[in-house]
């Protein structure tokens, strides 16, 4: 292959066929501090390469900052920003590479259809006030947050460009009367002592965006950048366009001085008052422009990372875990719904059906299938329970049948729309299908034979629904709870839970109880609490040391990551034990980022972004084996003892070794027609006896024997 050329006559005429391991596709951007590229890595998977320009790698102030910027994207990486998958900034052409999607900014957006509708807006501040709190929370202050610099993914808005952030502890300074930001969407403190910008100058920032989005303008508004710098610091911001109910929350976000804007924190406690009907669907624009192609890296000047769809925290009790504080700010819990208004019964009161049955053995007899897509919604996302295997896609729930894949029934739920991401898994309780979990108005009850409407339940859209054992639980914005019996929607209690001010759930299979958590500001320790379901009582609490988040419970204890509060870094797996009280912790050799955790036993099951695979051993006090698998993301481990499965953004399933954490298996890749789409949401493989289901992107769904993975 020849090396790529751009246009012009400079520097950058002539690119490099590789950088690092990574094959440069095409150009994507290019600005002042340097060139993004898209481009492969050996595996196939897209992404985003930032290279430095050629004059700035023979400067040691710029390379400190690059250093600097990698490091920050590394430390913020997660749900709300694009992942880093490799960099060198001490290469001779120093590079980051960080996970490719598609999708608009903020600014292409609006330019292409204008402003957003006050649900969006509602939406955008949400998504931005919770990745601004997540940011900050690792000791990191952006300093650039501006529409350009927010991609709009079908899960929430994703925060790039770390290019000019500074981290609390940094060496580095701004120089005296250099002026580092972009003035419409600067603080009046980065102009008068920029030595001194702290956090709320984000939250300034965050303000000036939402009256872009709101009206395609900024509060401050001038041709010449000295205008803008004086009306910034001296005069009061122009909000005309800004929805009423956003507008003041936007003021105080606009104010002079930084004590007097309110938190990231504080943002998220009003918007859940501000608006009844204000919901964390996907973004979706109103209008989309089918002809002007998306990228997913921003393309202004700096614009170098670009965005990764991220999992969501929580789906039936397993925790997806990477720089969010998600256990004391309500990202805890199956999705966000809210508080019972009403239940409407619909032909009848279903009498109780049988709970979950042990699943058939029919190993003998299985055969390796896979069952043509329902819809082109995204990937199917797969539990098992009433001898079917009940799966979900944007807006639609459906059955098949285990044996052959065979479509038993489907039902489309109302209120969501076509795009976005899966409707939640479905999860049997009190004998129906709860479908649309975190999705529209209202809970869906089906008939799990049938796929009929058992039920439906009217719902406000302001915290979180877990479903546990036979109940519901509801988590209103004022931290009230109320217990919902799952068969017959009878609201069995309702009260705030003593310690946890807006309680989100998880709960684990054969674990009759339900976990709540909550992280003290310091990060230095964690209050858990495991509520009966049935009853809304308190059964134990503890508080427990450090930054710990629940993964799964064996035996009555539970088991927990503990994650370095700066820098949202994994550092150990901790189990408690209720009965005597006893904390055991084990170290991990190495950091690990974004993990997710499931329990098998005394082994607690790790994975990590980047693709690594750990197994830790809660009994013998150790890190029994750590597997690099070759992928940059992969689903919740799940486990049968011989094999730990993972399923990868491909569609590929892969299989290891549960005792020697050696990769024995793996099937091909099964990509959907948008090939650069990563899944918001990677489904977990669900096993019932030797056999193991999940989804792939292209929307099948397939099957295949755990016993002999090498013959996948």
């Amino acid at each position: 292959m020849a090396p790529q050329r751009n246009a012009g006559t400079g520097p950058e005429a002539e690119l490099p066929e590789y950088v690092g391991h990574y094959r440069l596709e095409s150009c994507l951007g290019s600005g002042g501090m340097g060139v993004v590229h898209l481009a492969r890595s050996t595996s196939g998977m897209k992404v985003a390469v930032k290279v430095v320009h050629a004059e700035f790698a023979k400067d040691p102030e710029f390379r400190g900052r690059f250093r600097q910027e990698v490091g920050a994207a590394r430390r913020v990486s997660g749900a709300f920003t694009a992942p880093v998958v490799d960099a060198d900034p001490e290469a001779g052409r120093p590079w980051m590479a960080t996970l490719f999607i598609p999708g608009p900014t903020l600014a292409q957006e609006v330019k292409r259809n204008g402003p957003l509708n006050p649900a969006q807006l509602r939406r955008l501040m949400a998504g931005l006030a919770e990745a601004l709190r997540d940011i900050h929370r690792v000791g990191v202050v952006h300093r650039d947050l501006k529409p350009s610099n927010v991609l709009l993914a079908e899960d929430g808005p994703k925060v790039i460009d770390f290019g000019i952030s500074r981290p609390t502890d940094s060496e580095l300074r701004t120089e005296t009367g250099k002026l580092i930001g972009t003035p419409p969407f600067m603080a009046p403190e980065q102009f008068r002592r920029p030595r001194e910008v702290g956090p709320a100058a984000d939250v300034f920032a965050l303000g000036s965006v939402m009256v872009h989005a709101a009206t395609g303008r900024g509060p401050f508004d001038s041709d010449s950048p000295y205008v803008v710098a004086y009306q910034v610091v001296h005069d009061e911001p122009e909000l005309t366009g800004v929805p009423e109910g956003l507008a003041p929350l936007v003021l105080r976000c606009l104010a002079k001085e930084p004590e007097d804007r309110p938190s990231p924190d504080e943002l998220m406690r009003e918007l859940r008052s501000v608006a009844a009907s204000y919901d964390t669907q996907a973004f979706i624009p109103a209008q989309r422009v089918e002809d002007v192609p998306v990228v997913g890296a921003a393309s202004d000047a700096d614009g170098a990372a670009a965005v990764v769809e991220a999992p969501v925290a929580g789906r039936r009790g397993r925790l997806r875990i990477g720089k969010r504080g998600v256990l004391g700010a309500g990202a805890l819990g199956l999705g966000v719904v809210g508080a019972l208004v009403s239940v409407s019964l619909l032909g009848g009161d279903p009498s109780p059906a049988p709970e979950v049955t042990a699943p058939r053995t029919t190993a003998a007899a299985f055969t390796a299938w896979t069952a043509t897509p329902v819809s082109k919604g995204g990937t199917p996302q797969c539990s098992y329970a009433a001898e079917k295997l009940l799966c979900a896609q944007t807006g639609l729930v459906f059955a098949l049948d285990p044996a052959d894949g065979r479509l038993l029934w489907k039902y489309r739920l109302d209120g969501v729309a076509a795009e976005g991401p899966p409707s939640g898994v479905p999860v049997v309780s009190g004998g129906l299908v709860l479908a649309g979990l975190g999705h529209g108005s209202r809970l869906t009850a089906l008939d799990p034979d049938s796929g009929d409407v058992a039920r439906r339940q009217a719902m406000s859209m302001s915290g979180g629904v877990q479903a546990v054992g036979k109940m519901v639980l509801l988590t209103a914005g004022d931290g009230t709870v109320t217990g919902v019996e799952s068969a017959s929607g009878d609201v069995k209690w309702s009260h705030r839970i003593p310690g946890q001010d807006v309680p989100y759930f998880v709960s684990f299979p054969g674990d009759p109880l339900a976990y709540t958590a909550s992280v003290s500001g310091d990060g230095s320790s964690t209050k858990v609490t495991a509520v009966d379901p049935g009853r809304g009582e308190v059964r134990w609490e503890a508080r427990l040391e450090g930054d710990v988040r629940p993964v799964g419970s064996v035996d009555g204890s539970v088991a927990f990551v503990a994650v370095d509060a700066l820098r949202g870094e994994a550092r150990a797996v901790v189990r408690y034990s209720p009965d005597s009280r006893t904390t055991v912790r084990v170290p991990l050799p190495l950091p690990l980022q974004g993990v997710q955790g499931s329990v098998r036993g005394d082994v607690v099951h790790l994975m990590a972004d980047g693709g690594a695979l750990v197994a830790v051993d809660l009994k013998a006090r150790k890190q029994l084996w750590s597997l690099q698998t070759g992928v940059v993301r992969g689903s919740t481990p799940v486990a049968d003892g011989r094999h730990v499965y993972v399923t990868a953004p491909d569609g590929r399933l892969l299989a290891a070794d549960a005792r020697r954490g050696k990769l024995v298996g793996q099937t091909s890749p099964r990509l959907s027609e948008q090939s650069d789409r990563v899944p918001a949401t990677l489904p977990e493989p669900v096993l019932v006896d030797d056999h193991v289901y999940t989804g792939a992107p292209d929307g099948t769904v397939f099957a295949v024997d755990g016993r002999d993975p090498a013959a996948w």
